[in-house]
């Protein structure tokens, strides 16, 4: 199914009637991606008719390029030569016939695409310090946002069917239209916080929909390679989701659509529907989808997007009552390394929330509404991967050595980075033996600049195992006992079979 109905042709059987356009997502006041990537422009047109695409700056053509309406599509594409970061300016396009378009107030910078579920959805009027955040919106106008709307569709889309806010200047009221609607707070302050950093143009892009599992945001090719096809009573939970229920009706509709798109890169939050749905497999899902969102973006955008664009997710946090196992650690998104970039994943950044645990929500404790610790955190990974900030700290310790001294029942833990110790915690480290034990506090005992020694309880078999914060709710509110001196959380980590024995 596809809903609601379209506005527009999006598959033009008889392409000789198409009406001349862009594109739906392109418009005034958006921002194309900046060199070294070429920008894609592309729209609909008569079949066979040579189209124009000319950018100009103050009255004065700078470049021009032709393309032909592709018979069996209706559409053209041309790509930009690579255009430093600036503006104003105008894109016309022109038919044989003296018709033309223009697109107004375009300007070339670095395009982001923000996607993933509620948490992404949150817009900044639902946000700690909503107000303050709003009324600094018209501090940033070459911070310009965009969303799509909610839907599915059962085929892949050319187009997007529709559109919830086009290309925007941000002010109050598109920033903080209503709950869950636009725009995400999440992508918001991450733009504005890289703004504020490159101090060139940021463009932002929400396709994100509350309540979805990364099955429907994945194509049939993600779900084949993870053995979900032709399984469907491993993926309909409909009394569990409130989400989309089928797989890639949000990929049809909310990602493809957008694949002729140049852009810098992608950020992600998504999860919490998957602590419900295949939790088991989302090792192989979550690295999936990434890789294949890059191969279908490099090659859509005719090798403008890089084939390994760099790609950012939040590790959330939990909430109160949804403890589902062993595997969870909300639906552990790193490949099982527990850090991120990884030989899995490579080109990714992570941002940690396991410590913005929010209790009183008014939207429930699974929607957080610190989003500025988790956008910052996200713009730190960001500023390192993506833009090779050299020295810059972007995660939290994590452990390089945990030894066992089985003769005095002690676990000796061994940091990367220099730790800030805000508290000792009975719980929040947890240890397995081989055999029939379950997991057991391993207490802190003693913590010094980079190690932390715990006890080791319980089961008197060797331990195996080793876990940190992995309960849904490990710590109050940035209150787990471990930081760097940049306040950065150590991540969630279990480790495996490999604890060395002293």
């Amino acid at each position: 199914w596809i809903s609601p109905v379209f506005p527009f042709s999006l598959h033009p059987t008889t392409p000789s009637c198409v009406t001349f356009r862009f594109a739906s997502y392109y418009g005034d006041h958006m921002v194309l991606q900046k060199k070294p990537a070429g920008a894609v422009v592309w729209g609909y047109g008569e079949a066979g008719a040579n189209v124009t695409v000319s950018l100009s700056k103050d009255s004065k053509v700078i470049m021009k390029k032709m393309a032909q309406v592709e018979e069996h599509s209706g559409t053209w594409k041309v790509v930009l030569a690579p255009t430093d970061h600036g503006g104003p300016y105008s894109v016309m396009a022109e038919q044989e016939e003296p018709k033309n378009l223009t697109l107004r107030d375009i300007y070339f910078g670095d395009v982001w695409l923000c996607s993933g579920q509620s948490n992404m959805e949150m817009t900044v009027s639902q946000i700690i310090n909503a107000s303050k955040e709003l009324s600094e919106a018209p501090l940033y106008p070459y911070v310009r946002v965009f969303t799509a709307s909610l839907i599915q569709s059962e085929v892949e889309l050319q187009d997007l069917a529709k559109i919830d806010l086009e290309w925007s200047i941000p002010t109050a009221e598109n920033l903080g239209h209503g709950n869950f609607s636009y725009f995400s707070a999440v992508c918001w302050l991450f733009g504005r916080h890289l703004y504020e950093t490159l101090r060139y143009p940021i463009g932002l892009v929400e396709s994100s929909w509350g309540g979805s599992c990364i099955e429907s945001w994945s194509s049939g090719r993600v779900l084949q390679e993870c053995g979900l096809t032709g399984e469907a009573s491993r993926f309909l939970l409909p009394t569990l989701l409130s989400g989309p229920k089928m797989p890639s009706v949000l990929w049809n509709a909310m990602i493809h659509p957008l694949l002729n798109m140049s852009l810098t890169g992608v950020i992600w939050y998504q999860g919490e529907a998957n602590a419900l749905v295949n939790t088991d497999l989302y090792n192989c899902t979550f690295p999936a989808l990434i890789a294949d969102w890059r191969r279908t973006f490099h090659a859509g955008s005719e090798g403008q997007t890089q084939s390994l664009f760099p790609f950012g997710f939040v590790q959330v946090t939990g909430s109160q009552g949804t403890d589902h196992g062993d595997r969870n650690r909300c639906s552990e998104p790193t490949a099982d390394y527990g850090y991120a970039p990884n030989k899995r994943m490579p080109n990714t950044f992570m941002a940690v929330a396991v410590d913005l645990c929010d209790e009183h929500s008014p939207y429930g404790s699974i929607h957080p509404r610190d989003k500025q610790n988790v956008a910052y955190r996200l713009h730190l990974g960001a500023r390192a991967v993506a833009y090779g900030e050299k020295g810059l700290v972007f995660q939290g310790p994590y452990p390089t050595k945990v030894v066992v001294d089985g003769a005095r029942g002690l676990i000796n833990v061994t940091y990367g980075q220099e730790l800030l110790l805000l508290l000792m915690h009975d719980r929040i480290f947890e240890v397995r033996s081989m055999g029939p034990c379950q997991w057991v506090p391993a207490p802190m005992v003693s913590a010094s600049s980079h190690a932390v020694t715990l006890s080791s309880p319980g089961c008197r078999a060797a331990v195996t195992r080793l876990r940190y914060a992995w309960a849904e709710w490990p710590c109050e509110y940035r209150q787990c006992p471990l930081y760097n001196k940049h306040l950065l959380p150590a991540p969630p980590f279990v480790i495996d079979s490999a604890l060395r024995t002293g």
